[in-house]
């Protein structure tokens, strides 16, 4: 990311905002209070209804709301809504219209099984969407662009493209879409891709021939001698051009989206991030480019070797650009922070004096005075406006979670779950303060299914951890769980991976924290040192020293728990997945018999050696602390492998084949290590997941699998290597 020298930024303001909607009275909802112990979310169908325990099925029952899009006139919304059928073991995903001022929501598409990204145009007359479907026997065989009126209607299918579409945005002309798709960059012109692409399919052979760094991401492998560009279709004509053709532009290549790029507001020109280098790696750090639509001609924008610059947009008078930026080059843990740059080349980090993480998307206030954005803070995510006269942040909605947001005529549009609820869509009142605000809730989709269920209590807790400081933990009890009752009760930590990521009062559709505890677990979540959200001094404090802090937290909430009168010193058991998992790992070889009766490691990294097979290789020395071929033993020192001796403790272990972050070997080689010093384990491998499980029936069986083995090993006495018995 971009060198320490400071640069001022001119700020030119666009027209004055526009004043908010009012709303009906019988829409407003009170926003969540944040409290130390949150109420139940649902209540009783009728006087006498007992509610139903909240598990897998419930949970894959529930429908998923998606990122709203807004209307131009920000009267209605657009939204993705995925439902999930367990029987057939897939979900279907269609796209919903709600008004914001009031109204029955209403389905705009059937016809497709995943209609997804939907964004409405600037005219307000068609919405445009990715699908993949089968239109009178036309079948496509990548996903594509498809427009569709908002008052209903056929949709229609606007590109062809051989390789698929992945994201997209309008121009602001409404007569045009600029779009992400992979291509061969040695190649002029459609008809060269599709006859690329019928190669691809034609090909005998299977071996997958590389000589780059970067060849695979996550559950893939990147496409042999393809590279993501954009390109521009006219919708009247429907030609296409591939802006990058014949230049070494290209996108991110670890799954490049809408926020890797924006129009400028006249529609003349395109900023886009991009790795300047060769050959490319997902360590790299990216620039700042800018192209001329019409005439194709491009020029590096922003380039400091030091800096990492992403997902640009424009301000509405198109005289700033407002970018994350994060100074990589002074510590790889350093924060992504709001930078503006100007017409004049020069830019300026604005939250250099805010130690919170800016998160993508970015969007400009309409007044041009403010950014917006969502940003974590102490286990909560919430939306922030940024002032950048002041530079100062101000909270527009508090978590909870805040997990996408739109704007449009002084509409705010807030996509918001809890550790009570799933996500829902609700209008943001702007005026008065984020403590203050109200929320005007425009769906009810999981109501109904909600107000059948149980769920717990949920509470924070702060707690003195490893180097004296203050940790967070967040307690989910069982529902109707009653400290005073005598019967004690079981806790589960469940370790979040990352490791800079951090637990809080939000929702989880494959972990989910309600699910666990309804099965009759205390769930202890603790945001262990090296969590996000807590600051970058905090996040970089476990660099080189892996374990070694975590396990303090994690021992030092034990402790604390197991004073509580309704604990079962007998009935302790630590689960965690990916970062998580290794933390499972590390304390199976670190811990004494007895004090958990038995641990679930998922996706669990367990020889940091071995994991140099994983895609993001390169970033393990900036976390180590070192190359394993240059200090092993430093690497060994934090790796569970080196202390296999010391194992002793039951281990459900549960990888799968597809998870290129955390390579299946791992799982397999910690179950063989198990299984051969006569340790009880059981595995699950799952050949068609990747580092999460996706599908309703494997998932199903994941948290079928999880509890039996917690319930096989409650209340066993400690000592020794616990054989299978």
């Amino acid at each position: 990311m971009p060198t320490a020298t400071k640069k001022t930024a001119s700020r030119n303001t666009a027209p004055g905002k526009a004043a908010p909607r009012k709303r009906p009275a019988t829409k407003t909802a009170t926003a969540p209070a944040v409290t130390a112990r949150a109420k139940q979310s649902s209540k009783a169908a009728g006087p006498k209804a007992a509610l139903k325990t909240f598990d897998a099925d419930a949970l894959w029952a529930l429908a998923r709301v998606g990122a709203p899009s807004l209307s131009p006139d920000g009267a209605q919304a657009v939204v993705p809504v995925t439902r999930f059928d367990m029987e057939k073991n897939r979900g279907a995903t269609s796209l919903w219209l709600l008004s914001t001022l009031g109204g029955d929501p209403r389905p705009l598409t059937s016809a497709g099984e995943k209609d997804g990204q939907p964004r409405w145009s600037p005219q307000g007359d068609l919405v445009a969407f990715i699908a993949r479907r089968d239109q009178e026997g036309d079948k496509d065989e990548a996903p594509q662009l498809y427009l569709i009126p908002p008052d209903g209607g056929e949709a229609r299918r606007v590109t062809r493209m051989p390789f698929g579409v992945e994201a997209f945005k309008w121009f602001p002309d409404g007569k045009r879409l600029a779009f992400v798709s992979w291509v061969d960059p040695a190649l002029r012109g459609q008809a060269a891709q599709a006859e690329r692409r019928k190669a691809e399919k034609d090909r005998k052979d299977s071996a997958y021939v590389t000589e780059e760094g970067f060849y695979r991401f996550w559950d893939h492998a990147l496409p042999m001698g393809r590279v993501p560009h954009l390109h521009v279709v006219d919708l009247d004509s429907g030609k296409v051009r591939d802006l990058f053709e014949g230049t070494d532009y290209e996108l991110s290549r670890a799954e490049p989206d809408a926020d890797s790029f924006d129009i400028s507001p006249d529609g003349r020109r395109i900023v886009f991030s991009f790795d300047p280098n060769t050959p490319k790696t997902l360590e790299h750090r990216n620039a700042l480019a800018e192209i001329e639509v019409r005439s194709g001609r491009a020029q590096v924008l922003l380039r400091e070797p030091a800096w990492d610059f992403v997902a640009p947009v424009y301000s509405h008078a198109g005289q700033h650009i407002a970018f994350i930026a994060c100074h990589q080059g002074l510590k790889h843990t350093m924060p992504q922070q709001l930078a503006v740059l100007d017409t004049h080349g020069h830019w300026a980090v604005l939250s250099e004096d805010w130690d919170q993480e800016v998160a993508a998307p970015l969007r400009w206030d309409e007044d041009d005075l403010g950014v917006l954005f969502c940003a974590e803070e102490r286990g909560r995510r919430h939306l922030y406006r940024f002032d950048v006269k002041t530079l100062h942040a101000f909270p527009l909605c508090e978590g909870g979670h805040v997990g996408a947001f739109a704007l449009e005529a002084g509409t705010l549009v807030v996509l918001h779950d809890s550790a009570s609820f799933p996500p829902r869509l609700s209008v943001v009142d702007r005026e008065g303060d984020a403590q203050d605000q109200v929320l005007h809730r425009i769906e009810s989709f999981n109501d109904a299914a909600l107000s059948t269920l149980a769920f717990g209590a949920v509470e924070e807790r702060w707690y003195e951890g490893a180097l004296g400081e203050p940790v967070q933990m967040w307690l989910y009890y069982p529902p109707g769980f009653d400290p005073k009752k005598k019967a004690k009760a079981p806790l589960m930590h469940l370790i979040h991976g990352g490791p800079h990521t951090a637990m809080g009062d939000s929702w989880h559709w494959r972990w989910n924290h309600q699910a666990m505890a309804s099965a009759g677990y205390v769930v202890a979540c603790v945001n262990y040192h090296g969590s996000s959200s807590f600051g970058n001094r905090f996040a970089d404090s476990i660099t080189g020293r892996w374990g070694e802090l975590e396990l303090e937290d994690v021992e030092r909430a034990t402790d604390l728990l197991l004073q509580q009168p309704w604990a079962d010193p007998k009935r302790v058991f630590a689960t965690g997945g990916s970062y998580g998992g290794y933390m499972v790992a590390w304390m199976n070889g670190h811990v004494p018999a007895g004090r958990y009766q038995a641990y679930v490691c998922h996706a669990g990294c367990y020889d940091w050696t071995a994991m140099f097979a994983n895609d993001a290789y390169l970033w393990h020395a900036k976390e180590l602390g070192t190359a394993y071929w240059k200090d092993p033993a430093k690497v060994a020192s934090q790796s569970p492998i080196g202390y296999a001796q010391h194992f002793n403790t039951p281990t459900l272990v549960i990888h799968g084949q597809l998870d290129y972050r955390v390579p299946d070997a791992q799982g397999l080689a910690y179950y063989n290590t198990l299984k051969a010093q006569g340790i009880a384990a059981r595995l699950v491998w799952f050949p068609d997941e990747n580092h999460w499980v996706m599908k309703p029936r494997n998932s199903k069986l994941w948290y079928g699998e999880f509890f039996d083995w917690l319930k096989r090993h409650d209340g066993a006495g400690a000592g020794g290597k616990r054989r299978r018995g």
